[in-house]
């Protein structure tokens, strides 16, 4: 992919589940390749489902969609992926290993994995701190380390890109200062594109925020206040801002399809 292209492109995408419903609407934006983003919004918003069509597991009824040049089904070896936690199996009988080696998968590895394959993976838990745990059970582990897994196992394919899906969703409160570094760290070598909730993700070091509640809207992070949280979820929003983040606390309705 060039430099100067894009790393996610979007033209006058439209999206339901139900026809008549959309859950997406007109969304055109594009991402610049060295940039990384923030998708937020109210629940039912279609965060993840904008997600979901990044990665080429949905198709949009209108529009179009580029992913590191061409078609999400045709990049996604490029992508790292890493969905909800509660889609997720944390008893599955597997060691840490096992489960970052699955993110080097493809229809023609049948778990015979290469050396190449191991050090990939070995690479990947270093980068986030937990090559130590690496023969240690998977189910056995804390919320924070098993995020810490989840990301290694999207990292272990050496992706252009990574999508994490609400991943700070169960990190212990006493980690979280060291995974908000780690990611900070991610973002310098790729783009990254994060879904969360929760405004108090969009942090300095996040270049853009995409606003998602059926349309989308991009703002540079520096520019996102709490009157453009007003409009996002269309009511107030308390919002305090900090030197490394800013915190909201807001109720929207839970919906379907989110």
């Amino acid at each position: 992919m060039s430099k100067n292209q894009p790393v996610i492109s979007i033209s006058n995408l439209s999206f339901s589940y139900t026809p008549g419903l959309p859950v997406l609407e007109n969304v055109s934006l594009e991402i610049p390749s060295g940039q990384s983003g923030c998708i937020v919004g109210p629940n039912g918003g279609g965060k993840s489902t904008l997600l979901k069509l990044m990665l080429g597991l949905l198709q949009p009824v209108s529009g179009s969609i580029k992913v590191l040049g061409g078609s999400p089904a045709k990049s996604r070896r490029k992508i790292g992926y890493m969905p909800q936690y509660h889609q997720l199996d944390a008893s599955f009988p597997a060691s840490v290993l096992e489960v970052a080696l699955m993110g080097r998968l493809t229809p023609r590895t049948f778990f015979a994995y290469k050396k190449s394959d191991r050090n990939a993976a070995m690479e990947a838990l270093d980068i986030l701190g937990i090559a130590d745990l690496a023969e240690q059970s998977f189910a056995g582990l804390s919320g924070g380390q098993r995020q810490r897994v989840l990301i290694a196992r999207a990292l272990a394919g050496e992706p252009e890109l990574l999508l994490l899906d609400e991943p700070t969703a169960n990190i212990d409160p006493g980690a979280e200062e060291q995974f908000y570094a780690t990611l900070d760290e991610l973002r310098r070598r790729m783009t990254v594109i994060t879904v969360s909730h929760d405004l108090g993700f969009v942090n300095r070091e996040t270049d853009l925020v995409i606003c998602v509640n059926r349309s989308v809207n991009i703002h540079r992070a520096t520019d996102f206040t709490a009157e453009t949280a007003d409009e996002v979820y269309h009511h107030h929003v308390n919002m305090i801002k900090h030197d490394h983040s800013c915190f909201c606390h807001c109720k929207t309705e839970h919906q379907k399809h989110d």
